[in-house]
């Protein structure tokens, strides 16, 4: 029997994206964001507020990266999102990583984190229905390190998700089946 919760955000694993932008003055900005998703092959929606900075940054600069979080990185990635760097102004210094400028937007790829999905920024969508910030992927770049015969690896990449429930995060791994393929036996 189940029992009901008073937890509504409960679609379990939500990503922790970690989205890079430079600030007016050209320093670093990263937030983490849970909400967020791919919309077709190309396309990624982040349901972000206007109120965040990061948004602000978006619309001014025209793009974002978008990092995966990996457990190795569990501290800065919560870091990015209990912290704001319109109150912390060295919030992504204090955390020890590094930068390079993207060559195809106006961002940051930060060097630590293993996926880079830089972003072209499209449009804000603010409406009741709307998703929030929408972005054309125009690149992703990966380390080798979590690929295996040039693919990503998931057990190597070790992406962490949130856990709405009870507030944690997660590693993501250990594959259970085949997709497009085990679904067939049923047949």
């Amino acid at each position: 029997m189940k029992k009901q919760i008073k937890t509504t955000e409960a679609i379990f694993p939500m990503p922790v994206l970690l989205i890079s932008t430079f600030n007016e003055d050209g320093t670093v900005d990263v937030m983490n964001a849970a909400w967020g998703t791919m919309l077709e092959r190309d396309m990624v929606a982040l349901n972000l507020t206007e109120t965040h900075n990061t948004v602000k940054n978006i619309k001014a600069r025209g793009g974002f990266v978008i990092h995966i979080a990996d457990a190795k990185h569990a501290v800065e990635a919560d870091w990015f999102g209990i912290v704001s760097g319109g109150k912390e102004e060295k919030k992504f210094e204090k955390t020890g990583m590094t930068f390079e400028k993207s060559n195809l937007v106006d961002a940051p790829i930060i060097n630590e984190l293993p996926i880079a999905m830089e972003c072209e920024f499209v449009e804000y969508q603010n409406d009741s229905t709307g998703i929030g910030v929408i972005g054309k992927v125009v690149r992703t770049s990966v380390e080798e390190s979590v690929m295996k015969d040039d693919k990503v690896d998931i057990d190597l990449l070790e992406a962490i998700a949130f856990d709405p429930y009870t507030h944690g995060y997660y590693k993501v791994g250990g594959r259970v089946a085949d997709a497009f393929k085990d679904g067939l036996k049923i047949k």
